[in-house]
């Protein structure tokens, strides 16, 4: 068998060390070999999980080390940049999302991995959310008959603005909730539904002193007449549903958040017992009205998007996220801030 691919990751915040790091270093075929952050406090972090990393200080540090792949899991204004330099030396990417600040940057990063040949993907990892793999197998099964709405919502109860580039009102920051929960909202939907021929937007700074939208609804019309009503907020004292899908024989309702995210905060790794599986108390229910039935959840699986990439890259498989539906999803974000701004539909 070949040697593992040397893989770095570049930042140690949120992203490097609870999703990108452990997944990485619980994949077959991957060996997480080093990690960019000059942050002190972060460094102990990674020692202490990995103590054989080797750990640097900057992006041209790590490209000039002879990994195989580049992890990118820094501030959004910094992805652009960090991918192209990756690209220029012939190196994979991985960028979290959201892909770029703009969807015209994100088209630069494409072309000019493409004009290289060198493999790039955008790690959307709620694709592999138990919830949203279970709604995408009760939409598959037929029996909600014909779907004619998809509501999907990340409501949190977070009061106090942190101090956090998430939170910075500067446009290069491409900071505030639909950038962030946004990606995922927007590119769930685009997966379930497909295309979108309108786009209509509410954005709202709810808690005083916020500079970046903390309060967001979104409506899709998709092309297949389908309308996907997208929530995020900060300031939601109580939770709608996670998601709800209405049909014209029947509805599934499921609450709460997938459990990946707090597992691996946990330190649980994929492979372990249990790992992705839900349990019944989280399960949806389909039906109609007061008649309806607990759904199995299917089980969650965030390490699929490293495992598909290693088989893209050792055997020439396709890529487990086309960075292509994150241009999209970008350009979905652009219509929503044009209609919120103005106040009008926007046609796609």
């Amino acid at each position: 068998m070949a040697d593992d691919l040397r893989t770095g990751v570049i930042g140690y915040g949120i992203a490097g060390r609870v999703f990108h790091a452990p997944l990485i270093s619980s994949t077959p075929g991957l060996a997480l070999s080093a990690i960019v952050t000059t942050s002190p406090e972060r460094r102990e972090q990674a020692t202490a999980a990995y103590p054989d990393v080797d750990l640097l200080d900057t992006a041209d540090d790590l490209l000039a080390s002879g990994v195989d792949l580049v992890v990118i899991g820094t501030p959004n204004k910094t992805h652009v940049d960090l991918a192209l330099a990756a690209i220029d030396r012939g190196i994979p990417v991985v960028v979290d999302k959201p892909f770029a600040p703009t969807a015209a940057e994100a088209r630069r990063v494409v072309e000019a991995a493409k004009a290289k040949g060198v493999p790039l993907t955008v790690f959307q990892n709620r694709r592999w959310d138990s919830d949203f793999r279970t709604v995408q197998e009760v939409v598959r099964s037929g029996k909600l008959g014909t779907l004619s709405r998809f509501e999907s919502r990340y409501e949190r109860w977070v009061p106090e603005i942190w101090d956090n580039w998430r939170e910075f009102g500067a446009p290069e920051e491409a900071g505030g909730l639909l950038y962030d929960l946004g990606a995922h909202l927007v590119d769930q939907a685009l997966q379930l539904n497909g295309p979108v021929r309108s786009v209509y937007a509410e954005l709202n700074r709810r808690r005083p002193g916020a500079l970046v939208d903390d309060d967001v609804f979104v409506a899709l019309t998709h092309t297949n007449g389908v309308r996907s009503h997208l929530w995020a907020s900060a300031a939601a004292a109580n939770n709608g549903p996670r998601f709800r899908l209405l049909g014209d024989q029947a509805a599934f309702t499921s609450h709460g958040m997938d459990g990946q995210e707090d597992a691996l905060l946990a330190g649980r790794r994929p492979g372990q017992e249990g790992w992705g599986v839900e349990p019944e108390s989280a399960w949806g229910s389909l039906g109609l009205g007061d008649d309806t039935k607990p759904v199995p959840s299917e089980n969650g699986g965030y390490e699929q998007f490293y495992v598909q990439l290693v088989a893209a890259l050792r055997d020439g498989g396709p890529l487990p996220v086309d960075p292509e539906s994150s241009i999209a999803a970008l350009e979905i974000i652009e219509d929503a801030f044009e209609s919120a701004n103005t106040g009008q539909v926007v046609a796609v």
